[in-house]
């Protein structure tokens, strides 16, 4: 079990063996024979091991397993195999806790995730796409104002969010489902800590609609464009859009979309292309106004301040919610939240703050 975990940590930090090895002073044979169970690692490794590879000990000597099934990247061809599985590591790490934490309720503090009711069955069109989101905003009761923490959000809704630190840019987004040791499942989506907040929001919608438009899509309706559809459509509703831009426009200043990208969470490039899809602008202006967008460089960094990063943060809530009801102790929640015991006295007592901001 300990070989299993030394593994996962070393491939998850992307370390090779002799690199590992090396950190902690011994071949990368010795690290090879941990991973096998041949050997087993003194107290002292262990710690260095954690060290070297960015988790906790208390990661080497967890039971509770955690498998990712059918799992799915949006991705480019040079996120390869390796790289994929060093995802898939991190994101069951944060899994794994997840579960060990709602395990511990009596009955689970959040909703089993489900499609709402009232969805068509069959989509034929991408133009379709926007009655289907209105019905998935209505089926959740989200209304039609924007949505302020999509990820709060869709975890309430019972869609576990793992935010994982990961810089390749060809890593996308991953959908996948979650299964423990004992049967039980759960529905992840994965996102970049390391996105802007815009990023993340359109990812976390787009992989939203791959779980459910599944199986729905009519031949010949290619899933990505449909889901990146979904996505926007999501983000602003038609009605929106409308609302706020005019029904039929023949420019938009660049003021106005970066005003809605902050509101909605949704980019300045989106805000164009919901533009068009919603007939608030031809395809002529469109064009038009995203060929300047482009020529200004803003296709790679949109200008302003960027929306602020997505932070699940369900998880801590639930913990500091566990240990109110004495489901867990305290030292098992500074475990569960990844930081010393002093440190956790400190946040519980609200003592982190600094005081030197008030000063």
């Amino acid at each position: 079990m300990i070989g299993d975990r030394i593994r996962q940590a070393r491939l998850a930090a992307g370390l090779t063996l002799a690199a590992l090895g090396e950190a902690l002073g011994v071949t990368h044979t010795s690290i090879q024979k941990y991973e096998k169970g041949i050997m087993t690692p003194s107290s002292s490794q262990l710690l260095k091991l954690a060290r070297a590879c960015a988790v906790r000990v208390e990661y080497f000597f967890r039971v509770h397993q955690v498998e990712l099934i059918d799992a799915e990247f949006r991705r480019l061809a040079t996120f390869g195999k390796t790289a994929q599985d060093a995802l898939k590591i991190k994101a069951v790490e944060q899994i794994e806790k997840r579960v060990q934490l709602l395990g511990f309720f009596p009955q689970s503090p959040v909703l089993r995730f489900g499609r709402p009711e009232g969805l068509p069955e069959r989509v034929r069109a991408l133009d379709e796409l926007e009655t289907f989101a209105n019905r998935v905003r209505a089926g959740w009761k989200l209304g039609l104002d924007p949505i302020g923490d999509l990820t709060d959000t869709l975890e309430t809704l019972g869609l576990l969010v793992i935010v994982v630190d990961e810089a390749h840019p060809g890593f996308s987004g991953l959908t996948a489902t979650a299964r423990t040791s004992d049967g039980r499942s759960y529905p992840i989506v994965a996102v970049s800590s390391q996105w802007p907040g815009d990023r993340q929001r359109f990812t976390l919608a787009h992989e939203l609609g791959h779980l459910l438009l599944a199986d729905r899509l009519a031949a010949g309706i290619n899933e990505e464009k449909a889901c990146d559809r979904f996505a926007g459509a999501f983000l602003a509703p038609n009605s929106a859009v409308v609302q706020l831009l005019g029904p039929v426009r023949r420019g938009i200043e660049w003021q106005e979309l970066s005003a809605l990208k902050h509101e909605f969470g949704l980019s300045m490039a989106g805000w164009l292309q919901r533009a068009r899809q919603c007939g608030v602008i031809s395809d002529a202006v469109h064009l038009a106004l995203w060929k300047r967008f482009s020529s200004k460089g803003w296709r790679k960094a949109e200008p302003g301040h960027p929306v602020p990063r997505e932070h699940p943060r369900l998880f801590e809530q639930l913990v500091y919610r566990a240990l109110g009801e004495q489901y867990i102790s305290e030292s098992k929640a500074a475990e569960l939240l990844g930081i010393p015991m002093m440190r956790f006295h400190r946040e519980r007592q609200l003592e982190s703050v600094d005081a030197a901001a008030y000063q």
